[in-house]
């Protein structure tokens, strides 16, 4: 039995050139970072310019007040993959009991309560600073000129816009007042400003330049960064969050993020979490987030037969999701803040041990490992439904916008989107479990589909000398909570990630970095860096994207071919967003993987769910041959937004 052969037809071309190529989850951010590149700008220069155009045309996915992880490995040191952490810690009056005695059961998916401390614009600045070349008002100009003059937005932000106008109006007049200007919801193609935001990033460069024509570059960053987290910025917040205003739960909370907890922030750098496959080295976060996971997967599939590594075939997709399922279990039982056991779980040893619970039938239980000499934690409540007692029905604007609802909920099931321009394809936001009773939990919350409705971008760049990044920022998306008026943007809610569960791997602690879903992958060989790649998706990306890497290392797949190929997933384990509910056994797939092998996955006893044809993944990818010097990127049709460009 051979690998299955990709097919024939690919979306998109797999752009090749010898100068530059970037691809991104919006067609703005590569433009803008592939100016950078045209204009004598490195990797990092682009990659910083792109990410600040994301806040602006991406903001129902991303935003200033959240987060961000990037791999990235410069020409001077290629083989030392380094991680960029832009994730902000939990506010130092964020205490479980504080939560409890707020009545909550779980971190709320959305309002100020579910805040970290934003992390993602010190992160940029600090990447800018160190491996940068660009002054801090060149590599801003393009997101000041969308903020202040406008840009036209694309469907995904009308219609989330639409789907929350209530919460808006209701509840967040802020929200309305900023994003429904005259009280209407914009439409696709619409004009949209944030002369606001415009106004903060302005003052960013002013501050710089207010150190004189000798400052360097260098200073001048710095002394930007030392002004978001001590100025306007960190005392607007503080102010705001003191009125309470409504969450996920149902009830009004005000936040407990302070100005002192942003002064005190200061994102870092640390060496990349790595193990060996197949001839190459994948690279990626530590146990802070979900990354490793991955790299678990990887040490379980290495030594089997290439056919079992096939996502396009039954066995394939079954040794791969129950393989998922195992490394997913280990990472609500091991990952976190603390001492995480990581040299023995990616070990060949324990990767043997785990590999034999792989069996014919899928897996129904959470299954985490043993690990000599250590005490487990304690496993988080598992809800296969869940709804605050303060809701009647499932509310609009979580934190990590749910599935919508479903036409198809079962193997047998007609597609809910059946080409790679759909109106309503699957963005980033993970299934949240099996469906509720009908008198429990509203619309959003039914079976999954995988169609979502945003979260998360992403962002890749290699430039001519050798410089690769992959990005990752999410978080403060115009949903999570109210927005700020003179900041013209809202905070993140990537504290849900937390367990109000007591003695958890990742329990709501203080000044500790809350679990991570960011993700991004770099991939070497003989010590280069060869592919960056990653994927919005929660709980999905690194799923996602581990289809990429067997399609293209093992299967031969091109990396237009990997991405546009169909794609499934597993959500047989806690969601990472609320309401953190989970579905024993379940697989959602495009429908494209086929009758024959989704008809064999459901007698194998998963819980299939289809999804329809181009619903799962939104993978963005650039490359680079160390031996030619070609450089290569490929991009995600799902959804028409996402968008390759180099030569």
């Amino acid at each position: 039995m051979s690998y299955t052969t990709p097919d024939e037809f690919v979306t998109r071309p797999d752009l090749r050139g010898t100068f530059g190529m970037t691809s991104s989850t919006h067609w703005l951010a590569t433009a803008s970072a592939q100016s950078v590149l045209e204009r004598g700008g490195n990797a990092f220069d682009a990659a910083v310019a792109g990410a600040f155009v994301l806040h602006v045309v991406e903001p129902h996915l991303n935003g200033p007040g959240g987060d961000l992880t990037a791999i990235y490995a410069t020409a001077e040191a290629p083989d030392a993959p380094t991680v960029l952490v832009g994730q902000g810690p939990a506010p130092a009056a964020a205490t479980r009991e504080h939560y409890l005695a707020e009545g909550l059961e779980l971190v709320p998916g959305s309002g100020a309560l579910a805040a970290a401390v934003p992390g993602a614009v010190d992160a940029w600045l600090k990447l800018l600073a160190e491996h940068g070349t660009w002054s801090l008002a060149d590599v801003l100009a393009y997101a000041i000129g969308y903020a202040r003059d406008g840009h036209p937005i694309v469907a995904r932000v009308a219609s989330t816009i639409e789907t929350v106008a209530d919460l808006f109006t209701e509840h967040w007049p802020t929200s309305a007042a900023h994003w429904m200007p005259g009280g209407e919801v914009p439409r696709e193609g619409d004009l949209l400003t944030n002369p606001a935001y415009a106004a903060v990033l302005d003052e960013l460069v002013a501050s710089g330049d207010a150190l004189g024509p000798d400052a360097t570059r260098e200073a001048k960053i710095e002394e930007a960064r030392v002004e978001w987290g001590s100025g306007h910025v960190a005392q607007a917040i503080d102010a705001f969050v003191r009125t309470p205003h409504r969450h996920s739960s149902g009830t009004d909370h005000a936040g407990v993020i302070t100005a002192a907890d942003l002064a005190a922030f200061r994102a870092t750098t640390e060496p990349a979490t790595t193990v060996g496959f197949r001839g190459h080295t994948v690279a990626k976060t530590g146990a802070w987030g979900q990354g490793p996971a991955l790299l678990q997967v990887l040490a379980l599939l290495e030594p089997l037969d290439d056919e079992l590594l096939d996502p396009s075939t039954a066995d394939g997709a079954h040794t791969i999701v129950e393989a998922q399922k195992l490394a997913m279990a280990d990472r609500e039982a091991w990952y976190g803040p603390g001492d995480v056991p990581l040299d023995a779980l990616l070990s060949s040893a324990y990767a043997d041990d785990r590999r034999a619970l792989i069996g014919e039938r899928a897996s129904h239980e959470l299954r985490p490992g043993d690990v000599p000499g250590r005490e487990p934690y304690a496993l988080p409540t598992m809800r296969t439904e869940y709804l605050p007692p303060a809701l009647s029905e499932a509310p609009a604007g979580v934190g990590e916008p749910t599935v919508a609802a479903p036409t198809a909920s079962s193997a047998s099931g007609t597609a809910s989107a059946s080409s790679p321009g759909a109106t309503a394809p699957a963005e980033d936001a993970p299934p949240t479990g099996t469906a509720p009773p009908a008198d429990r939990l509203a619309e959003p919350f039914t079976e999954p589909t995988g169609e979502t409705r945003g979260d998360t971008c992403h962002l890749d760049v290699v430039d001519r000398w050798g410089n690769v990044v992959s990005a990752t920022p999410s978080g403060g998306w115009l949903q999570s909570s109210p927005t700020i008026p003179e900041l013209g943007f809202c905070l993140g809610s990537r504290l849900q990630m937390s367990w109000l569960d007591e003695g958890t791997a990742s329990t709501l602690e203080p000044g500790t970095r809350p679990r991570t879903t960011l993700t991004p992958t770099l991939v070497l060989k003989d010590g280069q860096p060869v592919v960056a790649l990653g994927s919005p998706g929660g709980d999905q990306q690194d799923q996602w994207q581990l289809l990429y890497l067997l399609r293209t290392i093992v299967g031969g797949y091109t990396p237009q071919q990997a991405i546009d190929a169909p794609a499934l997933h597993t959500t047989s384990f806690p969601g990472s967003f609320w309401p953190r509910t989970w579905t024993p056994g379940g697989v959602v797939v495009e429908d494209r993987l086929g009758d024959d092998v989704i008809d064999a996955l459901v007698a194998r006893g998963h819980v299939v769910t289809r999804a329809g044809d181009w619903s799962l993944g939104r993978l963005s990818s650039v490359s680079r041959d160390p031996e030619t010097g070609v450089l290569s990127a490929a991009a995600n049709p799902r959804g028409a937004q996402a968008y390759a460009a180099g030569r």
